[in-house]
């Protein structure tokens, strides 16, 4: 090849760069966002992408101030702009003036899908979650080693309570070898009771770079941890199925770490109100013993004691006053009763019938008085006795 017919590189790039802007100065593009990522500048850059093949993406600062709706990764979407090529880069790119929502993208469809069969099956159920001690003195950390995230927990963990021991289970955050790597560790960790916590903890990153978070083996291991579990995935704005089967999910792994590492000044100021509280108590406590032992003493047992015979005294004092007056009635009853059986009875003696005019008539010589007639015959001798004196007669006549 002979030299004059070379082109440098930025040639070759200005006349790629000329052919594709004239070429694709309008077009529609429709597509997947991924690793969408605004810039403190204003401007945005992101991914589109299908099944098979991506396209670069920026949407300057003017344009995306009048999106009207949030983007975010997953979301299918419709954009309207120019194609064009980045010369620092050598990278073609699709400058974007409009976008619409399109729909939701196929990840996030599969994840919405996921999602509510694991709940339907109950591995989201707050109450069989377990929940966390207030102070873990171990803690096992599931996370990538030489990432800023373990770098985040191990910092905080160190300046909030250095005396908490810490675990690293390394494993693969990312790709398809990322999953089994994370069951296995959190299998580990509770066969072998590594931690009184375990934190499960990655940066942030595109929906798809968090996706080992939202397979079905982790969140079911997560599920199933019988030690209490905090999900620490990506950033605020992140979020993956294991998050909903932890006992806690965290914004940021450095808020993972302060959840389980309460600050040194809290903890003393915490146990010091609780002395000063259990102080109290045991004062309180004291002097209600004092009032109780005083009341033992020989002065004060005298007076309870001579208030108790007072109050037996009195009753004592009644019982007798109302024994008296029960008996005097009694007898006053009893005395009435006998001076009417008394008068009953001296009104039915001889002696009072004799004394009415009533007489006795018996046979001369017997003693027993007659009742009828038909026992006395004529010249019978009898006697009579009346209420003075008695008298001698004999029968003339029997009148029966």
């Amino acid at each position: 090849m002979q030299a004059r017919n070379a082109l440098s590189v930025s040639e070759l790039t200005q006349i790629l760069k000329t052919m594709i802007e004239d070429a694709f100065q309008e077009l529609v593009v429709e597509g997947e966002i991924s690793n969408w990522r605004p810039a403190s500048s204003g401007h945005v850059y992101f991914t589109l992408k299908d099944s098979n093949a991506q396209l670069q993406a920026v949407m300057f600062k003017a344009k995306a101030a009048r999106l009207a709706f949030l983007p975010a990764d997953g979301l299918f979407v419709r954009a309207k702009g120019s194609l064009g090529l980045y010369a620092a880069r050598g990278q073609y790119q699709i400058v974007v003036d409009s976008m619409e929502a399109a729909g939701k993208g196929d990840i996030l469809a599969m994840l919405e899908e996921r999602k509510k069969r694991l709940a339907t099956e109950g591995l989201f159920d707050p109450d069989k979650k377990p929940r966390l001690p207030e102070f873990p003195g171990r803690v096992a950390v599931i996370s990538s080693p030489g990432r800023a995230a373990l770098r985040d927990i191990l910092s905080v963990l160190k300046r909030r309570n250095s005396g908490i021991r810490v675990t690293i289970l390394p494993a693969l955050v990312q790709g398809d070898e990322a999953p089994p790597a994370i069951v296995r560790q959190l299998k580990a960790a509770n066969d072998f009771a590594l931690g009184d916590v375990i934190i499960l903890a990655r940066g942030g990153g595109s929906i798809e770079d968090l996706l080992a978070f939202s397979d079905e083996a982790v969140v079911r291991a997560v599920a199933a941890s019988k030690i209490p579990v905090i999900s620490a995935i990506g950033h605020e704005i992140d979020w993956s199925l294991s998050d909903y089967a932890a006992s806690l999910r965290a914004p940021t792994p450095s808020a993972a770490a302060e959840l389980v590492s309460e600050n040194a000044d809290t903890t003393r100021s915490r146990v010091l109100t609780a002395a000063r509280t259990l102080e109290l108590s045991m004062k309180a406590r004291t002097e209600k013993a004092k009032l109780l032992a005083d009341s033992f003493k020989a002065e004060n047992l005298e007076l309870r004691f001579s208030r108790i015979l007072m109050s037996f005294r009195q009753g004592f004092d009644d019982a007798k006053e109302n024994i008296v007056e029960d008996m005097l009635l009694s007898c006053q009853s009893a005395r009435q009763r006998l001076s009417m059986a008394s008068a009953l009875l001296h009104s039915s003696s001889p002696e009072a019938i004799l004394s009415r005019g009533y007489a006795i008539v018996r046979k001369d010589g017997s003693k027993k008085a007659i009742r009828n007639a038909k026992t006395l015959k004529p010249k019978d001798a009898l006697s009579i006795i009346f209420e003075k004196g008695q008298a001698k007669a004999e029968v003339m006549e029997v009148d029966k």
